[in-house]
């Protein structure tokens, strides 16, 4: 556990030579004009009998060191079950077009990221004929997508927060890693700060983000499609409080439509980050956003309280309660999305989908 793991293989001062990587079959990339530059979107279409060209998108959201890449496996999962499915990648990340390391590291903002996030989502719902996402947001990316709808900056069918960034910050967060890799300070030492040092090695990002035993070859594939370099002002803006959970929820359509969840917190059962008092203080605290909204009487929606239930799930019993879904993937470390067993977690989000 306490290996040093001191190796400077990983770690870039420059954007990296333009490679494109190959997709699977049935994911295409586009790119969606923003003023600064071109930003990836990566798009699966809907297949099969179930296919609905009036369906929701599911817009996907990559946290810290990620990239439209990390969703592959679950937009295969979703668009051969009749789902559209968009990834964004934001500046700096996947094949968006990157900034300079100094203009990324030490310049780039929480707003600016959100930014690229927003026009990724407009420039889905065009493609969709206005339709509204579903938006689900990993880690960092799960922060991210907390602060977009409660600035207002678009509306969601629906919202999934995938071992998320806590909207009433994250600092628990970052003790929890320190507790996982108690070198990592000095690590950045050796690494003149980089911010990629915590991730600097295939071994590190093994025991930070999975848990499952994936093999040798795929985490040499994960590390490589880790940005080169990323920002720190986005993780640090977010810990502290950064949102309104009730402005959040108000941003949420079709509360007044019927019953159910529009809200799904998930996490991975072995999520080192992200733990389990976390997401459990994340959901309690949407729910209690909603049971405040019920109790606001000029309300223009028909927000219906809701017992909390339980329903049998992989990895044992999820819950429902005001609005808010609660579910765990079994075996499955932060990254739940390209663990060992990420098709349960895939599953959980096609439930969730189909019940708004």
């Amino acid at each position: 556990m306490f290996n040093f793991q001191l190796s400077y293989r990983y770690l870039f001062f420059r954007p990296p030579p333009h490679r494109p990587t190959p997709l699977p079959e049935g994911i295409e990339r586009l790119f969606a004009d923003t003023p600064p530059g071109k930003i990836e979107i990566l798009y699966a279409a809907p297949k099969g009998e179930h296919a609905d060209k009036n369906a929701s998108p599911v817009f996907f959201v990559h946290g810290g060191m990620g990239s439209a890449w990390v969703w592959l496996e679950y937009m295969t999962y979703l668009s051969e079950r009749g789902v559209p499915c968009y990834a964004v990648s934001m500046r700096g990340h996947g094949e968006s077009w990157c900034p300079s390391y100094l203009r990324m590291v030490w310049l780039t903002t929480k707003r600016d990221l959100a930014d690229d996030v927003v026009a990724g989502i407009r420039f889905a719902q065009a493609r969709e004929g206005g339709n509204e996402v579903v938006l689900v947001g990993h880690s960092s990316g799960g922060g991210l997508s907390q602060f977009i709808l409660s600035e207002g900056d678009v509306t969601a069918k629906g919202l999934t927060l995938m071992g998320a960034v806590p909207g009433f910050g994250s600092i628990g967060v970052y003790v929890n890693w320190w507790k996982v890799d108690p070198l990592f300070t000095i690590r950045m030492w050796f690494h003149l700060g980089h911010p990629n040092s915590p991730l600097s090695h295939p071994a590190l990002t093994r025991r930070v983000f999975f848990h499952g035993a994936v093999s040798d070859a795929y985490m040499e594939e994960f590390q490589r499609h880790i940005n080169p370099y990323e920002c720190f002002r986005w993780p640090l803006s977010m810990m502290k409080p950064f949102t309104s959970f009730p402005r959040i929820l108000g941003q949420i359509s079709g509360w007044d439509e019927h019953g159910g969840a529009r809200v799904m917190v998930l996490r991975g059962e072995y999520d080192r980050l992200m733990t389990l008092p976390v997401m459990e203080k994340l959901t309690g605290a949407f729910r209690e956003a909603y049971r405040q909204l019920v109790r606001v009487t000029d309300k223009k929606i028909d927000w219906r309280r809701e017992d909390e239930a339980s329903f049998a799930g992989a990895g044992g019993e999820d819950t429902q309660a005001d609005g808010v879904r609660f579910c765990c993937v079994p075996d499955a470390g932060h990254h739940m999305q390209n663990d060992v067993g990420w098709e349960v977690g895939a599953q959980k989000l096609l439930d969730f989908y189909e019940q708004l």
